[in-house]
C-alpha cells in the first residue's frame, strides 16, 4: 500500500506542540516532507529555543509516521530557528541582535537580575545565542552574579567586545568602574551610558538580549522605550501588595509606550524552610495571578525564598549553570521557555528582507 503526502501532514496535523498548543502544521513547524519508497522525510523547525525537547518530540513524530500503512522508515531531523520580531515603530534593530528583552520591576529588592541571568542563562541551555547587558548603571549586580571581572577588550578604540561566561555574552558598567566606586551621575550621564553599552558592544549573532533593567520608571526606562528596538518586557514581582503596585506602574510605562508584556514573573511566592521543606508565603498569595487577569498577561512562573538561589548568584554560578537539573533551575526553563513562545508568536519584523531604496540622477 502507497502512502501520499497528504496522509503525511495529516498524521502532523495531529501531533500537538504541548509548550505552543497547537498542532505542528498550524505552527508552520513542518519545513519539508517527502516520500520515496516508502520512506517518509521530515523536517521540524521550531521558532523557540526548545533543544531539551527535542527528543520527546522526535520519538512522537517517529510513532504517529510508523504507524501509517505502506510507511517502512521515517527520517526525522529538528531544528530551532529564532527570528526578529517586530519592534516599536519607527525604530531600527541592532546590528547582530534579534531581539531585544528588557527585565523589569517597579521595585527593587523583589529579584530582578537573579531572574534576569537565569532567563539568559536558560535560553542558552535551550540552543540560543544569547546577551545580558546590565543596564542599572548606578547599582550593577551581573558582574558578581556571573563571577566576571575585567574590562572588556576594544580592538578598535571605539567599540568594545562583550565578556563571555557559562555560554552568554555579557557587558556591564561594572566591568569598567571599581566595585567600591559609587555613579554619582545626573540622568543624561546615566543615559548615555546606557546608549554607549548598548550600541558600541559589538554583540555577535545574538538571538536574545536580554537588559536588566534598573527598578522604576526613570530615565533609562524612557531612553529604552523612545529609542531602543525593544520585542517585549518580562515584569518581575512579589506577592506583597506594595511591589504589586509598583510592578503595575512598570506594566502600564510598557504598554503606554508600545513595548508588549511577555509575562510575569513573581518571585519568593513561598518560603521553603531548609530545616523541614514547609512552604509558606510570608508575603501573602495569588498577588501576580490576580494582576495578570486584571491586565491579561500571562504568569510565566512562580519562585520560591530559597536561600539556595540567593547563595548560588552570591558566589557567581546561578541556578540553572549550578543546579542544572535541580527543582528551581527547571522553573527557570520554564519560564524561559514561555517567554520564548510569547516572542514567537509576535509579528516578524520583515524590514530585513526589503530592499532599501535608493533615489540617484540619471
Amino acid at each position: 500500500m502507497s502512502i501520499d503526502n497528504a496522509q503525511i501532514q495529516a498524521a502532523l496535523a495531529q501531533i500537538i506542540d504541548p509548550h505552543m498548543g497547537e498542532d505542528l502544521i498550524s505552527t508552520k513547524s513542518i519545513r519539508y516532507s517527502a516520500i520515496e519508497k516508502g520512506c517518509v522525510t521530515v523536517d521540524v523547525v521550531l521558532g523557540y529555543p526548545a533543544q531539551s525537547q527535542f527528543e520527546a518530540l522526535h520519538t512522537r513524530i517517529t510513532h504517529a509516521l510508523a504507524a501509517l500503512p505502506g510507511v517502512e522508515s521515517v527520517d526525522i531531523t529538528i531544528s530551532q530557528q529564532i527570528t526578529a520580531h517586530a519592534v516599536q515603530h519607527g525604530i531600527k534593530l541592532l546590528p547582530n541582535v534579534k531581539n531585544i528583552i528588557a527585565v523589569a520591576s517597579g521595585k527593587g529588592g523583589v529579584g530582578k537580575s537573579t531572574t534576569a541571568v537565569n532567563l539568559a542563562l536558560a535560553l542558552a541551555a535551550e540552543g540560543a545565542s544569547v546577551g545580558l547587558l546590565d543596564a542599572d548603571i548606578y547599582g550593577p549586580s551581573q558582574p558578581m552574579m556571573l563571577g566576571l571581572e575585567g574590562k572588556p577588550e576594544s580592538k578598535d578604540g571605539k567599540s568594545m567586545e562583550p565578556l563571555e561566561r557559562y555560554g552568554i555574552q555579557v557587558n556591564s558598567i561594572g566591568f569598567l568602574v571599581d566595585t567600591d566606586t559609587p555613579m554619582v551621575w545626573r540622568g543624561p550621564m546615566v543615559t548615555s551610558a546606557f546608549d554607549q553599552l548598548l550600541k558600541q558592544t559589538n554583540w555577535r549573532e545574538l538571538d536574545y538580549l536580554i537588559v536588566d533593567m534598573p527598578p522604576g520608571t526613570g530615565d533609562i526606562q524612557l531612553t529604552l522605550a523612545q529609542r531602543v528596538p525593544v520585542t517585549g518586557a518580562v515584569i518581575v514581582t512579589t506577592p506583597q501588595d506594595i511591589a504589586l503596585l509598583d510592578a503595575k506602574r512598570g506594566l502600564k510605562m510598557f504598554e503606554k509606550v508600545g513595548i508588549p508584556i511577555l509575562g510575569i514573573v513573581e518571585n519568593m511566592s513561598t518560603h521553603i524552610c531548609t530545616h523541614c521543606g514547609h512552604a509558606e508565603p510570608i508575603f501573602g498569595a495569588g498577588g501576580a495571578a490576580q494582576m495578570c487577569a486584571q491586565y491579561g498577561v500571562e504568569l510565566v512562573g512562580s519562585l520560591p525564598l530559597d536561600i539556595s538561589i540567593r547563595e548560588r548568584t552570591d558566589a557567581g554560578c546561578p541556578t540553572v549553570v549550578a543546579q542544572p537539573q535541580g527543582h528551581n533551575a527547571g522553573i527557570y526553563r520554564e519560564i524561559a521557555r514561555k517567554v520564548g513562545i510569547a516572542v514567537a508568536r509576535k509579528a516578524r519584523d520583515m524590514r530585513s528582507k526589503f530592499p532599501d531604496i535608493v533615489v540617484q540622477n540619471t
